[in-house]
């Protein structure tokens, strides 16, 4: 009798307890709270514009990231730092960046270039040929954007800029002509906006003004003829506008295995040494191809107008959920092999398990005056 006894009294206390709760409502826990980071901060202009524009992750380890109009950031995994005009730079739009062998790092603005010896930036001025004929764009009139910037083997520099193609071997600059090239996309002498050195020693250039790309081996340059991609554009309402074509190719990476990759509006080319291979958003790529990398694994990423998508080799897999904005304009790997995505309206993001991590925050600045 004792036992029984107990035994309703246990389920007399659950009981009591069970309709507690009903009453106080469900039992809270503290539900875990995402991990505090620092962000790149940006104040300046309209928060719905500027990219992100280009990334580098320097020997020290270091990631830099440059800002079409918010200047430029390094993140050197504990806060960021931001350079702007007043810092030296001679421009807040950033459009290239690298790192060279002396790990000096140069910057190309739209107003020219920039060398950071990690204390201080100095303006380096590309002395322009006499005879080079006059920018007739009003629009970039007095701009010398630097698109792209390499270092070959050799040590030596190459600039490709709104104002030609330059070499610089230490001493001086040389004007390096692609006269194949058709007249440039903002100008008549950028013939390229794109260069890339292969492991053999080419230097490869591309433009959106040309057809194909350009090859140079150290003695002449020859035209390489790329098949035209053709999309339909869903964002056009006209009938007669929605097929899209393209043939031109920036130079983006030379993977692994060896293949060179191109990539414009409506796809990519693979180039394996001797035939082009292409894929677009019908074999499952992201539209509007801006920039590509292969991490450590050999896996190719790929960043375009409406998101990110990485390639194994058999197939794409796409990834957008969380981007504000998915237009994406750099992508960079990080020492410990997480990728790093910028965008449109100066979003930088960390892609981590498959999402995307917020680490870029407007903050409105009110005027000094």
């Amino acid at each position: 009798m004792k036992k029984i006894f107990s035994q309703m009294q246990v389920f007399t206390f659950l009981t009591i307890l069970l309709f507690g709760s009903a009453c106080n409502g469900p039992v809270k826990k503290d539900l875990p709270k995402e991990k505090e980071h620092p962000k790149l901060i940006k104040t300046i202009g309209d928060p719905r514009y500027g990219n992100v524009q280009c990334s580098l992750k320097d020997k020290e380890g270091n990631l830099w990231f440059g800002t079409t109009e918010n200047g430029l950031y390094k993140y050197d995994g504990k806060s960021f730092s931001r350079f702007l005009v007043a810092d030296g730079l001679n421009s807040n739009y950033i459009y290239s960046l690298l790192e060279d062998k002396d790990g000096k790092i140069w910057i190309g603005t739209e107003a020219g270039l920039c060398l950071y010896d990690g204390k201080t930036f100095a303006e380096i001025k590309i002395p322009l040929p006499k005879n080079l004929p006059p920018n007739k764009n009003q629009s970039y009139r007095n701009s010398h954007w630097v698109f792209s910037i390499t270092q070959a083997k050799s040590g030596k520099l190459w600039f490709v800029t709104i104002d030609g193609v330059y070499i610089y071997d230490g001493k001086s600059f040389t004007l390096f002509k692609i006269d194949e090239a058709a007249n440039g996309f903002f100008t008549s002498n950028d013939k390229a906006e794109r260069i890339l050195e292969d492991n053999a020693g080419n230097i490869w250039f591309g433009g959106r003004t040309n057809e194909g790309v350009f090859r140079y081996d150290g003695k002449s340059v020859i035209n390489f003829k790329l098949k035209k991609l053709t999309i339909l554009n869903e964002s056009v309402r006209f009938e007669k506008d929605r097929i899209v074509s393209h043939n031109w190719g920036w130079p983006q990476l030379q993977d692994k295995n060896g293949n060179i990759w191109f990539s414009n509006w409506n796809g990519v080319y693979r180039y394996d040494g001797k035939s082009f291979t292409s894929f677009t958003e019908y074999d499952g790529l992201v539209g509007g191809v801006t920039r590509i990398i292969e991490d450590k694994n050999g896996i190719l990423w790929f960043g375009g107008a409406d998101g990110l998508c990485s390639y194994d080799g058999k197939a794409f897999t796409f990834f957008k959920d969380g981007l504000i904005n998915p237009w994406i304009w750099s992508i960079l790997e990080d020492k410990n092999g997480n990728i790093w995505v910028g965008t449109r309206e100066t979003g930088l993001y960390l892609f981590h398990e498959k999402k995307f991590i917020d680490y870029s925050e407007y903050k409105h600045q009110p005027p000094t005056n």
